[in-house]
Formats: structure tokens, C-alpha cells, sequence
């Protein structure tokens, strides 16, 4: 079992940055492919990246291209969203996640979640 924890949600203005970190408990935490969500009020949960377990391979959805990055740190079981250029649109909580094995962009296929921490761009 994994135990996620997101920390480093704010407030900011549009175009500056935060950085998100999620801490991950136990010692498996290299078997499982890694992933962060979103949710804006009254709208669905949304990908936003993934990384494999090795972080050799990373994946965004197209809204934050270029802007987010997302990295792993295996020996300190961390994961963490570099987020800049923010906009009010990326407005939400965000949610850290875990899945066995393969990255994936459907929230359903991931087997853990953090408590999520939320994000304010404001104009």
C-alpha cells in the first residue's frame, strides 16, 4: 500500500510559478508509475502528467505543455510538479496518484491518491 501526501499549493499571480511535491510512503515506491490530476470546481477530475517509474518517460496533457514539468526522486520517494507561466485556468486542487507498473491518463486506473493541495491563479 502507498501513502501520498501533496504539499506546495498557493496563491499566485498569473505567470508566476509553484512547485507541488508529493511524498510517498512505503518501499515500493519505484514499481509504480506516478501521475497528477486536477480538479476545478464543478468539473470533472482531469489528467495533467504522468512519469514512469524510472522517469525516463513523461507525459502532459496539451494544456500545460511547456510550462509543467514533472520529476521523480526514487531514493526520496518524492514526486513533484514544477508549474510556471500559471494561469487562472489552472485553477484547482491537485492531486497526486499512484499506479502499479504503467503511466496512464484515466483516473480510474490509478490505485492510490494524495488528499490533494489547491492552486490559485489569480489575475
Amino acid at each position: 500500500q502507498v501513502q501520498l501526501v501533496e504539499s506546495g499549493g498557493g496563491l499566485v499571480e498569473a505567470g508566476g510559478s509553484l512547485r507541488l511535491s508529493c511524498a510517498a510512503s512505503g518501499r515500493t515506491f519505484a514499481s509504480y508509475a506516478m501521475g497528477w490530476f486536477r480538479q476545478a470546481p464543478g468539473k470533472e477530475r482531469e489528467f495533467v502528467a504522468t512519469i514512469s517509474r524510472n522517469g525516463g518517460t513523461t507525459y502532459y496533457t496539451d494544456s500545460v505543455k511547456g510550462r509543467f514539468t514533472i520529476s521523480r526522486d526514487n531514493a526520496q520517494n518524492t514526486v513533484a510538479l514544477q508549474m510556471n507561466s500559471l494561469k487562472p485556468e489552472d485553477t484547482a486542487v491537485y492531486y497526486c496518484a499512484a499506479r502499479s507498473w504503467l503511466t496512464g491518463t484515466i483516473a480510474s486506473l490509478y490505485d492510490y491518491w494524495g488528499q490533494g493541495t489547491q492552486v490559485t491563479v489569480s489575475l
